[in-house]
């Protein structure tokens, strides 16, 4: 199966910056859509942003736009979420996945928890005030 090991999680203060990185292995990785999602103490998971397989594509929640970045290295088998201006609310477990299907399948980028078929194991970002 696809083995998904995310890192670059910390303790951070508000305003500060971390890049979180996901490398992937066991799939034709650059083919494949990335999601990034997120789950806060006491919250349900929820979707942060997800890249097409080339790179060209991106798409993120409100929240985050202009603070966050999602980009890919297909010849590392890697995805990034570079965030900055780090905020209280920001403080939850990142985790990367990866889609079901090739990219062809999607008509857009997908944002559903059950569109996504392999998921790392999480990596700690906590942003105090």
């Amino acid at each position: 199966q696809v083995q998904l090991v995310e890192s670059g999680g910390g303790l951070v203060q508000a305003g500060g910056s971390l890049r979180l990185s996901c490398v992937g292995s066991g799939r034709a990785f650059s083919t494949y859509v990335m999601g990034w999602f997120r789950q806060a103490p006491g919250k349900e998971r929820e979707f942060v942003g997800a890249i097409s397989w080339s790179g060209g594509i991106t798409d993120g929640v409100d929240s985050v736009k202009g603070r966050f970045t999602i980009s890919r290295d297909n010849a590392k088998n890697t995805v990034y979420l570079q965030m900055s201006n780090l905020k209280p609310e920001d403080t939850a477990i990142y985790y990367c996945a990866v889609v079901q299907w090739r990219s062809s399948y999607y008509s857009s980028l997908p944002r559903s928890q059950n569109q996504y078929a392999y998921w790392g194991q999480g990596t700690q970002v906590t942003v105090s005030s």
